[in-house]
């Protein structure tokens, strides 16, 4: 079962700024997972549990960067052609014995290995630069003048050196990854195992898709559109479905998601309103730290804990949960996971609209790019920018974060872009 530090959460007074509430959960949260050993195959988007220590050189001879000709460059004329008789061959994996004669040039493949004598061929020509002519049955090679010493030829231990921290505890597995491990010959890692997550929606007027929407009623997007990003993330995911706004219902639905789960999100119900249920039933069961985090879209955002198990309640509309999920819900989820990398990257952009805002508030502004005049691209605003419009976020291609000291964004001012591509993974 989940563990958190005995003070992971402390109630503040008023609204708490986001980097306030980000600091609070990455460094008082802590991994909730075990650790398991899978082979390499299934490693791709899981997180890595251990260092990975080379233990050996790569690649682990010099060899050759072309298909060409190996030659000593001290042979080499220093004023024009230079002509030499061809005197063998070496492909990858067939090393040739001993060492060649100066004077000698040997037709040489990629990733062929280069005899490791200290006096052997050090310099490689392309065979596009190379001309070959027969003298009597002995196949000369002629090579243009303005080589340096060394060309084409890679080094032992040019990639990877052997005693080198390659892959560090925390680092989510992506392809390159994966070839790296695979390049120093492990087949197997001792990864983190999936953070298992339940997940469920409250609300009378909620239903499934496929299912008939009565008078008032909404089809459940918000949590179908979290147990996607959450498989995305690599977690595990446990629906727990649609719960009334029913004191009881939901008790019952928490406490039995708390002990299957590592972690539990809910979407909505975390307003003060009559019907929103969810914040006492926390308290009871274990902790509510509620946060009145000073963010738009998506203010009211939970942290708290069911029985020892993390729990983290979203905003009911759409765009805001969606924020608020990949802002805030996603970097604790990850270092429940076992992550180190936490935080999305935010990169510069320019802004292509004006825009005013509340002072003291971080704020999220959905955009799709464009290219400039000069090439650059342009952040454009959605149109229609409430906490409830989700097709603003099918139709962005990710959010302007606007700091909490800004009033007046001018267009043409360099501003922090979050892509969704960014945090689709």
């Amino acid at each position: 079962m989940a563990q958190l530090s005995d003070d992971c959460f402390m109630p503040g007074e008023g609204l708490m700024s986001m980097d306030a509430a980000l600091e609070m959960l990455e460094t008082r949260l802590l991994p909730v997972v075990g650790e398991e050993t899978i082979p390499l195959n299934e490693c791709a988007g899981r997180i890595l549990a251990k260092d990975i220590v080379a233990e050996r050189d790569v690649p682990p001879h010099d060899n050759s960067a072309v298909d060409g000709y190996a030659v000593y460059f001290d042979d080499l004329s220093p004023e024009g052609e230079t002509e030499l008789p061809v005197i063998g061959r070496v492909a990858a994996g067939q090393p040739l014995e001993g060492t060649p004669q100066r004077g000698t040039a040997l037709r040489i493949f990629t990733g062929a290995p280069i005899p490791d004598d200290a006096n052997g061929p050090d310099t490689i020509f392309m065979q596009e630069d190379s001309v070959l002519r027969d003298d009597t049955g002995q196949t000369i090679v002629v090579l243009p003048n303005g080589i340096t010493r060394g060309a084409n030829r890679r080094s032992r231990g040019e990639d990877i050196q052997s005693g080198n921290v390659v892959l560090r505890k925390g680092d989510r597995l992506r392809p390159q990854d994966i070839g790296l491990a695979a390049s120093l010959g492990i087949p197997k890692l001792e990864v983190f195992r999936r953070l298992t997550v339940g997940v469920m929606s409250t609300g009378d007027e909620v239903v499934d898709p496929g299912q008939t929407v009565p008078a008032g009623g909404i089809y459940d997007a918000n949590r179908h559109a979290l147990m996607a990003i959450l498989s995305d993330l690599g977690c595990d995911v446990r629906d727990f479905g649609i719960v009334a706004d029913d004191a009881h219902r939901i008790s019952e639905t928490l406490t039995a998601a708390a002990q299957a789960c590592d972690a539990v999100i809910s979407t909505a119900g975390m307003s003060v309103g009559e019907e929103d249920h969810l914040a006492e039933t926390i308290r009871g069961l274990g902790a509510l730290h509620f946060w009145k985090v000073a963010i738009k879209p998506g203010r009211p955002i939970a942290f708290g804990q069911i029985n020892g198990t993390p729990f983290i309640g979203l905003p009911g509309n759409p765009a805001a949960m969606m924020v608020t999920f990949l802002r805030m819900a996603r970097p604790a989820l990850l270092k429940l996971a076992g992550a180190s990398d936490l935080r999305p990257r935010l990169y510069p952009i320019r802004a292509g609209f004006a825009h005013r805002k509340k002072r003291n508030r971080r704020e999220y502004v959905r955009v799709h790019l464009e290219d400039g005049e000069d090439g650059f691209p342009v952040a454009r605003k959605h149109p229609r920018s409430g906490a409830g419009i989700l097709s603003s976020l099918v139709e962005a291609d990710g959010l302007v974060e606007l700091p909490e000291e800004m009033t007046q964004l001018e267009e043409g001012a360099m501003v922090s872009f979050l892509p969704f591509t960014e945090v689709a993974r």
